[in-house]
């Protein structure tokens, strides 16, 4: 074998390994949740269940819980606004970092940043203070302005670098033909930056969608809670007896992901690279 061939077995072997890693406990958990109670603890124990065991009682429970559905609904209007504000107000910011010059754009910069890292839990006394000025505490709607705030720095640094290889000569040909910055931004900068977008959209939606602390330190009443704090509190009642209900909760939690995942996929490569690297 040459030294070409064993080092790509040796680059698979690894993919693969992560892979494995990666994946098994998403498996692990799905054969769980098809599973019934009594034969959790089989022995010798099996992935998956057979096909006299296979059942989706698991899930019947968790869907005829409304509280669940609330839960589920409030996460999904949640990450959506996160995701359409911060793209829009990202987008809007880096375009005007990048295209224009002005007093205060490197600090401006920096700022931005900056901000990237500084720990959020540092921060989180001082944004219930505001959250309790602002009368945001206890409402599903108010995590969105404060989820919007943490990760517009990350989307602003990536779209912006991604505007940097977006050849000039195309917002000068609009302002030729009589069109203004709108005309720009809307008709040429946001429609060549959709990889750009598209992936730290991504990143936003995970976000905000996960996001456990700061959710379950403003939000008291349950059915104004997200599905994190809800598959935390089921999980805490229900750990010792009922693993299959659990794991099913968290499967039907994943199925946004993999939506957004699948119907995004063809931009997240291409927009991570242009978008970490300077053009």
């Amino acid at each position: 074998m040459t030294k070409k061939r064993a080092r790509l077995l040796f680059i698979y072997v690894l993919l693969a390994g992560g892979a494995i890693l990666c994946v098994m406990p998403m498996v692990y958990m799905l054969g769980i949740s098809l599973k019934p109670s009594g034969a959790l603890y089989e022995f010798p124990p099996h992935l998956f269940p057979g096909p006299e065991q296979l059942t989706l009682v698991n899930f019947e429970e968790i869907l005829a819980q409304s509280k669940f559905f609330y839960n589920f609904c409030n996460s999904v209007i949640v990450a959506c606004l996160t995701v359409v504000l911060s793209a829009f107000i990202s987008s809007a910011f880096a375009f005007c970092l990048e295209r224009f010059r002005f007093r205060g754009r490197k600090l401006l910069m920096v700022l931005v940043i900056g901000t990237m890292i500084i720990p959020g839990t540092t921060m989180i006394i001082t944004q219930f203070q505001l959250a309790n000025f602002l009368h945001l505490t206890n409402s599903d709607l108010g995590l969105v302005p404060f989820y919007v705030a943490w990760v517009m720095p990350f989307s602003t640094f990536m779209i912006m670098n991604y505007i940097s290889s977006i050849p000039i000569d195309y917002d000068e040909a609009v302002y030729v033909e009589g069109g203004d910055v709108f005309t720009v931004f809307f008709r040429v900068i946001v429609p060549l930056s959709k990889p750009a977008i598209a992936s730290v959209s991504i990143f936003n939606f995970l976000t905000s969608w996960d996001e456990f602390q700061w959710a379950l330190t403003v939000i008291d009443e349950d059915a104004k809670r997200t599905m994190p704090i809800a598959i935390a509190g089921f999980f805490g009642e229900h750990q010792f007896t009922e693993w299959g209900s659990v794991f099913a909760l968290s499967m039907i939690s994943l199925v946004p992901v993999f939506v957004i995942f699948v119907t995004m996929q063809k931009y997240f490569v291409s927009g991570l690279q242009a978008g970490g690297l300077k053009g």
